[in-house]
């Protein structure tokens, strides 16, 4: 097991087959840094385009398709003092007789980020918001494996190989489970948020550069279909589609799998769990892909 320390040169706008930047093993540790969604570094210097730019491709050594590539993400460190985002609502979650009425999407809110006191600070007061302010709650926007034959999809959406799914639940201390599609896996990461609320309405997080940490593991010949998560209360799975309703049925498919697959339930038995004792979250309700997470809590779960 090794750690190892990347500094990106380049960057990608598509998840896909590129030449991979570092092999690593299962067991090893990165500690790399990401853009912001504009391509601006920690330095506030624009150095690369948009839309979230990806650090990586990362080659898994020894991951084959129908693994299962697992993404221990360790820590999140905004690397600089400000983040942007837009103060207004996209156009697809208000009433069509309302869309005239929202704030121009070419403004831009600044966010001061203060580690210290664990806060994002709207830079300046707004009204009755006032001096606004909300918890720093690091999480990763957008990252994921190759595509299946030899596609490269823009981080703008998302799909069964992750990507843009901007669920807030994706944080420090979450595991994240992606299905392998390509030899390698080829593991991209980016566009961090020091905070956003659900759904990701506006289009955009507080928005910025980050320092990251993560750890990979396999799960050889165990295959997944879509995203998953666990963190220490649930595990969840992500559904990227649109409609809305379409990425529902993936997260919650692909939920009634893992229930049987990995933790012994039958078939009745998972369909009764799931109709009692599910928890939705939405991701991402802006881009070309809805993201909807399907969770259950693990006090319902079989202990090992």
């Amino acid at each position: 097991m090794k750690i190892h320390r990347f500094t990106p040169t380049h960057y990608f706008n598509t998840i896909g087959s590129h030449e991979p930047v570092l092999h690593i093993a299962p067991g090893d540790t990165v500690i790399t840094t990401t853009v912001d969604a504009h391509g601006q570094d920690a330095a506030d210097r624009t150095v690369t385009a948009g839309p979230n730019p990806m650090t990586g491709p990362f080659y898994i050594e020894g991951a084959e398709p129908g693994d299962t590539l697992v993404v221990r993400i360790e820590r999140l460190i905004p690397n600089r003092a400000t983040g942007w985002g837009r103060p207004g609502l996209a156009h697809n979650v208000v009433d069509p007789t309302d869309v005239a009425a929202l704030p121009s999407r070419q403004e831009l809110a600044i966010w001061r980020i203060d580690p210290v006191q664990g806060r994002v600070y709207l830079q300046e007061p707004m009204g009755k918001l006032g001096a606004f302010s909300l918890p720093l709650q690091p999480m990763i926007g957008c990252f994921g494996v190759a595509p299946a034959d030899g596609q490269a999809i823009s981080t703008a959406t998302s799909g069964e190989y992750g990507g843009n799914m901007d669920y807030n639940g994706y944080g420090e201390g979450v595991t994240a489970y992606f299905p392998v599609f390509q030899p390698g896996a080829l593991f991209h990461l980016g566009d961090g948020h020091a905070w956003q609320g659900d759904g990701e309405i506006s289009g955009t997080g507080v928005e910025t550069s980050f320092e990251m940490q993560f750890s990979v593991d396999l799960r050889k010949g165990q295959p997944s279909g879509w995203p998953r998560g666990e963190n220490a209360t649930h595990i969840f799975t992500a559904g990227n589609a649109r409609p809305l309703d379409q990425a529902v049925q993936h997260a919650t498919s692909e939920m009634l799998r893992w229930l049987q697959a990995d933790y012994g339930f039958s078939a009745q038995e998972a369909n009764l769990l799931l109709g009692y004792a599910v928890e939705y979250s939405v991701g991402n309700m802006f881009d070309p892909a809805y993201t909807m997470i399907c969770k259950i809590a693990k006090r319902w779960l079989p202990r090992n």
